[in-house]
């Protein structure tokens, strides 16, 4: 199934997408938007150019796991977004995804202006491979053979 993902910003909202056999999360870019309804349109543009089957929202709990203000902002976003969209949209724990991606981007000696542009998507990407991971291990658990 593919599916994607999406690190709702307030000027900034990464995308990542995996293939159709969920091995492969890609980073899909940004949108660079601050207005939130706009914002929301534009995922739901992005989830249809790519066709997707189902939309993971990352949710930033804090680190002992109550949500704060930013979780329900994001919680609100995804609460929109489904109304928009005619295929699951669900939250995804997202805690300390951004700290992975600034490591990631270290490790990678990205910097100044090019780390800015990518911080968001990586991030993006990073939910969804947790998501994929997620997924697997059930299946797993399951017995499932795929």
């Amino acid at each position: 199934m593919k599916i994607m993902a999406v690190d709702f910003g307030d000027a900034r909202t990464g995308l990542a997408a995996c293939d159709r056999t969920e091995f492969l999360a890609s980073p899909l870019g940004v949108i660079e938007e601050r207005n939130f309804d706009r914002t929301i349109q534009k995922v739901v543009y992005a989830a249809q150019e790519y066709a997707v089957q189902m939309i993971v929202v990352g949710y930033p709990r804090n680190m002992n796991g109550t949500a704060g203000e930013r979780a329900e902002k994001c919680a609100e976003f995804a609460r929109r977004l489904q109304e928009l969209v005619p295929i699951p949209v669900e939250l995804w724990d997202e805690r300390a995804t951004t700290v992975q991606a600034h490591n990631y981007l270290n490790d990678t000696n990205t910097r100044g202006k090019k780390r800015k542009q990518v911080i968001d998507e990586v991030a993006a990407t990073i939910i969804l491979e947790s998501y994929l991971a997620y997924r697997r291990n059930q299946k797993e658990e399951k017995g499932e053979n795929s």
